[in-house]
């Protein structure tokens, strides 16, 4: 059966341009047919299906386990890094149970409790820099948010493990630095452990120590486990499924790495080119100050993080230049038609978040940065879904969001910043995302004399 405009372009090219330049790739199959396209790239099989639209979307992630399914062979390519038992990877029921213990994690009390450490740690890494000293502003978030990754979700904020853990993170997701060493995850003829000095064997050696870091504190935490703690690995030890029955080691470690991997990266990445755009836009950054002054010299996390200008900002950033380029990817279960195209089951289907907000009739002059469309108009999830749709949709969502507002508001609350280099950011392949080609350099020129805000936090209850 003929799959829906096939590219012309031939396979082994189309699969190194994926690596190595994906906006490119996709951005010129959209121009030749702006809602559907089939593709030759490596990761989720041969041959996938890129769908944009958002009625051909909404399709998709509305008949999960009908259908379509979210996982197959298609998602395979993370296992390397997050497990098998990772909520990445599970389906069915499995993933159902899994999404429930987890869930209760990222909602209410919790994350206003996590607001004041979000605060403190921005301040805190900041606090370091001198004036006047050029700094990759990737580089801070990414500090950022590692900090927050590690006390949040382990509960850790010193001591040996910390340190270790920290270095180590580091150094594995060291391999996402570019699409050279990215390409390891997609190509399995690289995937050789030939010694400690080879990219696979390092990435192996890494990985393994972090295990046992991971293990380590999961099995203190079984002998001593505080039932105050608030942390997510303590949550996620004392979260039962239906049946009374606890998590086991792998099942945490598994969720554990899917949570530093996703949570670190995406939300470091998104951070970047908030701080990016805003710079770029000296009308923006105005609007965004005279909003948060409005809030007096002791605003809460919650308060700030229901700023509307400040949400239109986040949101419009996350437009522009989403993390992730596409949703999980689906596989067809039965004979269907999208979009008038047939097509037959194990299609694999990817929901391409970046061509849908990419779109002219969706988003007038989408090159352009403008978070008053987010003030102007409500997008449905199918239009504006960069945390993905369905029962996949990114778990953590609620967190990113909130440090993402609270780290931004922190940093201009305190500091006058400014662009290094006026060239235009490029997206660029790190790993499975997209990131700011340059690391968005910066400098600071001076301290705000508001300098005590995002202090003071209140238990108001996040909506």
């Amino acid at each position: 059966m003929q799959l829906p405009n096939p590219l012309k372009t031939p396979s082994l090219l189309q699969k190194l341009q994926w690596v190595t330049d994906p906006v490119s790739y996709m951005e010129n199959a959209a121009q030749q047919y702006p809602d559907i396209f089939t593709g030759k790239i490596i990761g989720f099989g041969d041959t996938v299906v890129f769908v944009n639209h958002p009625q051909a979307i909404q399709e998709i992630l509305t008949n999960d386990r009908k259908k379509f399914i979210a996982v197959g062979d298609a998602n395979k390519i993370l296992e390397p890094l997050v497990g098998k038992h990772s909520l990445s990877l599970l389906e069915g029921t499995s993933h159902k149970q899994q999404r429930q213990l987890v869930m209760p994690a990222f909602h209410g009390e919790r994350m206003q409790a996590y607001g004041q450490q979000i605060c403190s740690l921005t301040a805190k890494v900041f606090s370091q820099l001198p004036l006047d000293q050029p700094f990759s502003a990737r580089n801070l978030t990414q500090e950022i948010s590692l900090q927050v990754i590690l006390q949040v979700v382990f509960g850790l904020d010193e001591g040996e493990r910390f340190q270790q853990l920290k270095r180590l993170m580091l150094l594995l997701l060291d391999l996402f630095r570019s699409p050279f060493t990215s390409s390891l995850f997609f190509f399995s003829f690289l995937q050789k452990d030939l010694g400690t000095w080879s990219p696979w064997g390092k990435f192996l050696r890494d990985r393994q120590q972090i295990d046992e870091l991971i293990y380590a504190e999961i099995a203190e935490r079984r002998q001593q486990l505080d039932p105050k703690s608030i942390d997510i690995l303590s949550l996620l030890m004392s979260a039962q499924d239906d049946a009374g029955q606890l998590m086991t080691d792998l099942e945490l470690r598994d969720q554990l790495m899917t949570l530093m991997l996703a949570g670190y990266e995406t939300t470091a990445t998104a951070m970047a080119w908030g701080l990016y755009w805003i710079h770029q836009k000296p009308l923006v950054l105005e609007k965004l100050l005279d909003e948060l002054d409005t809030l007096g010299d002791l605003p809460d996390p919650i308060s700030i993080y229901r700023l509307p200008y400040l949400t239109a900002v986040c949101n419009e950033t996350l437009r522009i230049h989403p993390v992730f380029m596409f949703s999980f990817p689906r596989v067809v279960q039965e004979p269907i038609k999208l979009l008038r195209h047939p097509l037959e089951p194990g299609t694999v289907l990817l929901p391409c978040i970046y061509l849908t907000h990419q779109r002219e009739d969706l988003y007038p002059q989408p090159k352009e940065f403008q978070p008053e469309r987010f003030i102007e108009s409500q997008f449905s999830p199918y239009e504006f879904l960069p945390f993905g749709g369905g029962v996949r949709r990114c778990i953590g969502e609620a967190l990113a969001l909130f440090q993402m507002k609270l780290v931004l508001a922190t940093v201009l609350s305190r500091y006058h910043l400014a662009l290094v280099d006026q060239r235009p950011e490029r997206p660029q392949r790190r790993g499975f995302t997209l990131a700011p080609s340059s690391g968005v350099k910066m400098v600071i020129t001076g301290r705000r004399a508001r300098q005590e805000s995002l202090v003071n936090m209140t238990t108001t209850p996040v909506s």
